[in-house]
């Protein structure tokens, strides 16, 4: 039988849409402001289906700060401060992140009215650094306000974002396979993931498992979309090494050199082929435009808690569309929460590569939001109908899954 509702709500969304566009010349007279009324946070602890393996180490939780935004309406948003307990992908930690939160950002919005959730930034520009958790609390800003106005979030960013940017209701996805015992087990890993319908496969390297490793995975699957990350574990003496990735027709190497450079990116991209795409070295937009002056990629994988939330993405987004910059979003084994979010970002038109969402069951026997994310064809995952990020937290497995 058709599904009526289904078909009734993106009805709604398509004129919401327009209704939005047409007046984004003054968002602010036909977007009502949110005024903050209590913040709570939530550390928690879920166990990976499998544990990652990366060249900085193993993950077998996904551990995350969860922030819990109520407005003096009732209404909650929900925002995920994505970092571990170690600083392995970042400075920040679980810790730093609930005592910078506790003890100096949330005193500041405290209360405060959010007339525009692009101004956050402005009001949290006394603090320096701490993009991960600034993300979380603005991401939290972002779902509350889109409730207050009865929006989709990828329909809010819409509003922000203007000219023709109208997201699609499913992005096209890739999956991360890490670093595992053997190449044949790698190989198992692979045949299961493309069996399940992922179209992107990307493999995680480090000095040692890289030339042999995508070599055999070439030879066994000549045809696949493949590509690989190495999370900044070579050097500037690895140059030639690396260039013999070139023989392999990959899509991208991501963040091969070091976590905060750029300038020897740019030295290595004259050297190779084969497309850099650069992470954990872009944390805004000045970094981009800076990698983009001298040569240091030609892909951008954009992650929204990296560059310090959404208001900074869009930035970023509007700056890959003008230059036609192969763009993608990253993940970082978020729970559904940060996952929605991030699903509403990518299904924009902008965003041209597979992006790093699989599906719920890829990391997760059990998340702590329904519903659950689901690969669909051609290797897509439907962004979520309905209000605001399109999930809802069930407090029972929040309750579970918290740590002190």
């Amino acid at each position: 039988m058709p599904n009526h509702h289904l078909n009734h709500t993106r009805e709604y969304r398509s004129i919401v849409f327009e209704i939005v566009r047409v007046f984004n010349v003054d968002k602010e007279v036909h977007l009502r402001h949110i005024t903050i009324q209590a913040i709570y946070l939530h550390p928690i602890s879920i166990p990976l289906v499998e544990p990652l393996k990366t060249s900085f180490g193993v993950e077998e939780n996904k551990d995350a700060l969860l922030v819990e935004l109520i407005t003096t309406k009732g209404l909650v948003g929900w925002g995920e401060v994505s970092v571990g307990p170690t600083p392995g992908y970042g400075p920040e930690t679980m810790k730093t992140a609930h005592h910078i939160l506790e003890d100096f950002i949330i005193p500041i919005i405290q209360k405060e009215t959010i007339q525009d959730p692009t101004d956050l930034p402005k009001l949290l520009a006394s603090i320096r650094g701490h993009k991960h958790t600034k993300a979380g609390l603005e991401a939290a800003v972002w779902d509350a306000y889109a409730k207050e106005n009865e929006l989709p979030l990828a329909d809010l960013f819409a509003t922000f974002l203007g000219g023709g940017q109208k997201p699609r209701n499913a992005a096209v996805v890739g999956v991360s396979i890490g670093i595992q015992s053997s190449i044949e087990e790698t190989i198992k890993i692979i045949e299961k993931r493309l069996a399940q319908g992922y179209g992107r496969i990307k493999l995680k390297i480090m000095p040692n498992w890289d030339l042999d490793l995508v070599q055999a995975v070439r030879e066994r699957y000549p045809e696949i979309t493949l590509m690989v990350d190495a999370n900044s574990a070579y050097s500037r003496d690895d140059f030639d090494h690396l260039a013999k990735l070139d023989r392999y027709n990959l899509l991208m190497i991501e963040q091969p050199l070091n976590h905060e450079d750029i300038l020897e990116h740019s030295l290595l991209q004259r050297q190779m082929t084969t497309s850099l795409c650069l992470d954990e070295s872009v944390k805004s937009t000045h970094d981009l435009e800076l990698a983009l002056e001298i040569g240091a990629c030609r892909i951008l994988n954009l992650k929204p808690a990296r560059v310090g939330g959404f208001t900074e993405s869009l930035r970023i987004y509007r700056i890959c569309v003008k230059r036609d910059l192969p763009l993608w979003i990253g993940g970082m084994l978020e729970t559904g929460v940060g996952r929605a979010a991030n699903l509403a970002f990518a299904s924009f038109p902008g965003v041209t590569l597979p992006s790093d969402i699989s599906a719920t069951d890829r990391y997760f026997d059990e998340d702590i939001t329904e519903p659950a994310f689901y690969l669909g064809p051609d290797s897509t995952i439907a962004v979520p109908e309905g209000m605001r990020i399109g999930v809802e937290v069930q407090l029972k497995r929040l309750e579970r899954a918290k740590v002190i």
